[in-house]
């Protein structure tokens, strides 16, 4: 909790171009630069399904995301994972890092931060150097509902977060 608490504060004090080194070594990219640092607010949606046991049990869809700079939309995120700027320049990326954030009891209702090497890039503008994703202060978005009883059916849970698009140098 304390490493939630101290990373935002960082990210204040230092304002949008805040190196991404002093993050969590499971999530930190160093000797990388920020591109571009953007707030999400969306939903993480899940799915009712039969896991490798036979039994129902939700999992993980998909994110959908309208990726906010001072409060007005710049692009979106959805599943692959993608982000997609508004100037057509857009990248997938590949989980390579994870950190979980938990209370003091332990439990969760925020998703983990993240870590995510950009694996292919669509268009060109501003995400065409971008090489590695982070996914910081995240707020909700944890499905704690225990089972699901009908195959097929979804679940939104809203979350919000910062993602942080660095590239080499």
């Amino acid at each position: 909790m304390s490493i939630k608490l101290a990373v935002p504060c960082l990210l204040l004090l230092a304002g949008p171009a805040v190196a991404a080194d002093p993050l969590p070594d499971a999530i930190a990219a160093p000797g990388e630069s920020i591109v571009l640092s953007v707030h999400a607010e969306g939903a993480q949606v899940y799915e009712c399904k039969a896991g490798t046991d036979g039994k129902l049990a939700w999992a993980f869809r998909e994110p959908i995301a309208t990726l906010l700079v001072e409060g007005k939309t710049i692009g979106r995120h959805y599943a692959g994972p993608n982000w997609e700027h508004a100037d057509g320049s857009a990248v997938v990326g590949k989980m390579t890092g994870r950190l979980a954030i938990g209370n003091a009891s332990g439990k969760t209702t925020d998703i983990p931060w993240l870590k995510l090497e950009v694996t292919a890039h669509r268009g060109s503008g501003v995400l065409t150097p971008v090489t590695t994703v982070q996914r910081i202060n995240t707020h909700g978005g944890w499905l704690d509902d225990g089972p699901c009883e009908i195959a097929g059916n979804f679940q939104s849970v809203p979350y919000s977060a910062d993602y942080v698009f660095l590239k080499k140098g």
